[in-house]
């Protein structure tokens, strides 16, 4: 069934801040089999893209705290979309609040660059939601 609102809705990541990063990563790559999929940044801004398995995405972020709770664990919902600009105004439109508007990501990642459109809402609860759009990968 599609969306009649936004079109190519559909789930892409969900994004976790870890406290021990590379205990983390082998956790969700060696325990849970999780495939490496891009990386990007140093030490406590480092990022590592996993596939899941089936091509959706676990996004882990570095420089989380011994003291973590819901509000400072999951930092978003993503939501991969045909047009980053058109879900954007469609949630403003439906009560969320801007939160980054509309723009374009050139990821210099590894093992390959990605390009990206993207956008953040604030939701009804502030909870953070990203329209998301894969535009290249080299």
């Amino acid at each position: 069934m599609s969306n009649s609102v936004i079109s190519g809705l559909g789930f892409h990541h969900i994004g976790l801040k870890v406290k021990d990063f590379e205990k983390s990563y082998d956790f969700y790559v060696n325990g849970l089999g999780m495939k490496p999929y891009i990386t990007w940044g140093e030490g406590n801004s480092r990022i590592q893209m996993l596939d899941i398995g089936n091509g959706d995405i676990l996004e882990l972020f570095a420089g989380g705290s011994e003291e973590l709770d819901r509000e400072n664990v999951w930092q978003h919902l993503a939501l991969c979309v045909d047009d980053v600009d058109a879900a954007f105004n469609a949630a403003l439109k439906a009560g969320a609040v801007s939160h980054i508007e509309p723009k374009t990501v050139v990821f210099n990642s590894t093992p390959k660059n990605a390009t990206a459109r993207l956008a953040f809402v604030r939701g009804l609860d502030n909870e953070q939601i990203e329209f998301f759009k894969l535009i290249s990968e080299e």
